[in-house]
């Protein structure tokens, strides 16, 4: 799960910039699972969660989108000036929960 803190008045842009551009590259290496932003408590946030089969194949997979150059020169020059920071977990589903 990772959680983008982002720069005030920028949420909708962030949104935006991802939608068009971000997902359709990052989609290339990993399933989205969920993504949200937040309207009540810490403001300004966007929450995403991606499944990977492993800790390996999650590294695997995470490099080959680093050397992606449409990710590289599309996504990032843009993105990332508008974070204030970031926060990721790895998250272990249990045996009972409904998204594995």
């Amino acid at each position: 799960m990772r959680t983008y803190t982002i720069k005030i008045g920028q949420v909708s842009t962030y949104l935006e910039h991802f939608e068009k551009v971000g997902l359709p590259i990052i989609s290339k290496y990993a399933r989205l699972v969920g993504w949200w932003y937040t309207d009540i408590g810490e403001l300004n946030q966007v929450i995403h969660i991606w499944e990977y089969e492993s800790l390996d194949d999650r590294a695997s997979r995470r490099k080959a989108l680093y050397e992606d150059t449409d990710w590289l020169e599309k996504f990032i020059p843009i993105a990332f000036p508008m974070l204030e920071k970031q926060e990721s977990k790895i998250m272990y589903a249990a045996n009972f929960s409904p998204i594995k």
